[in-house]
């Protein structure tokens, strides 16, 4: 298999692929406007933060699988690829730690205002009387959007602080939350108004685009701090440049909307880096996180060349709309299952899943198809009359 990786990885994981007998070419220069001609005869696509758009997804002749070497995957034109049949797969839960920390770190340095002091003194000028100004985290009161394993790792930290920590998630019950000895809340714009501090950890999806909107700044306490390490489009820009004026919030930012994609850029929006505290997403850029990282992709590689079916894919569909289950036994014999296949094909019948199971000593096997609809009983009876079946049972799929 060839494998092209569009980011930079580990050398460790280029010599793990090729010991697998991978052929890995590593091109870390590649953006989504060049991608699609480098894409060539690729089976397999690695990338971080360079973006996978359609036109990248339509000129891979041989693509069968994309791998993000992080957890969001909306760097991928995934309809694009369900289309073409090809697998997408995360690495989940790999930058935990290393995005909780810069969570943490940028909550501390937002209520100091450790990035301005910096830059003043770099500048010669010692503040002391300005800077002096802070709150303090101890006794106050974090809350948490988005409750999974960054969320909850983002209380632990916080809680060694002294913190309070309220969580709300959609999927959050206040007996989960209890459980994790954390407050809940009933909805975001409560959440948001209980708050001295306020951290977001959910993924961007349509559902959560502009998420942060005006009502829910509008709800926050005056001076409240922010903190966004998720995704920049979760985050109304326009609101939150406004209520840190109106509000004097004190805001922590990892990501940013239309953010640069590529390693070094031009950022544009200086209005908003005047107003907080920033980092250019580096918030899974840990020598830790990268080397997790790397070994879970080599993991879903080998799992994907021994099994043709690769780990933690985020594109197959949850539930069947298969409406019966066809379960055939039969002798494990050249061609039988082929003509299973070639009566239901006759039959304007579609076969949404496959698997077929063989037994010890390879004599017998199990065959279980879900169908969008249910053969005739001369089908069924057509089927068992094979000498090669032992056994044909249909029932429907509740």
């Amino acid at each position: 298999m060839k494998i092209l990786i569009a980011d930079k990885l580990s050398d460790k994981t280029v010599s793990a692929l090729k010991a697998l007998g991978m052929e890995a070419t590593v091109n870390a220069d590649l953006t989504a406007d060049n991608l699609p001609d480098a894409i060539d005869d690729s089976d397999i696509l690695v990338v971080r933060s360079t973006k996978v758009n359609a036109r990248t997804i339509s000129a891979a002749k041989n693509l069968s699988l994309i791998i993000r070497a992080g957890a969001g995957v909306n760097t991928i034109d995934l309809a694009s690829a369900n289309t073409r049949g090809i697998y997408v797969s995360n690495c989940p839960g790999k930058n935990t730690e290393a995005v909780a920390e810069l969570a943490i770190g940028l909550l501390i340095a937002a209520d100091r205002q450790v990035v301005n002091a910096t830059s003043d003194m770099r500048g010669g000028a010692w503040k002391k009387k300005e800077y002096g100004k802070a709150r303090g985290l101890k006794g106050r009161t974090l809350g948490i959007l988005g409750f999974g394993e960054i969320g909850k790792s983002v209380a632990v930290r916080a809680q060694s602080l002294g913190m309070r920590v309220l969580a709300w998630s959609r999927s959050l019950t206040e007996e989960v939350a209890a459980g994790y000895g954390v407050g809940y809340a009933p909805e975001l714009t409560s959440l948001a108004g209980q708050c001295d501090a306020f951290s977001i950890h959910v993924a961007y999806k349509p559902e959560t685009h502009h998420l942060i909107n005006k009502a829910v700044l509008d709800a926050m306490k005056n001076g409240a701090i922010l903190i966004n390490t998720s995704r920049g489009e979760v985050v109304d820009t326009t609101a939150l440049k406004a209520a840190i004026r109106e509000k004097k919030l004190r805001v922590g930012l990892d990501v940013f909307e239309d953010e640069p994609a590529g390693g070094e850029a031009e950022f544009t929006d200086k209005e908003l880096a005047a107003l907080v505290t920033a980092t250019p997403h580096i918030g899974a850029s840990t020598d830790q996180a990268s080397e997790a990282i790397s070994d879970e992709v080599v993991r879903i590689v080998k799992t994907f060349q021994e099994t043709g079916v690769p780990l933690n894919t985020v594109n197959i569909r949850a539930r069947s709309s298969a409406t019966q289950s066809l379960v055939v036994r039969h002798f494990n014999r050249v061609g039988v299952l082929a003509g299973i296949l070639g009566k239901l094909r006759s039959s304007g019948i579609n076969v949404e899943e496959m698997t077929n199971i063989i037994f010890e000593a390879s004599k017998a096997a199990c065959c279980t198809l879900l169908l969008d609809h249910a053969p005739s009983k001369e089908v069924l009876n057509e089927m068992g009359s094979d000498e090669n079946i032992i056994e044909v049972a249909l029932k429907p799929i509740a």
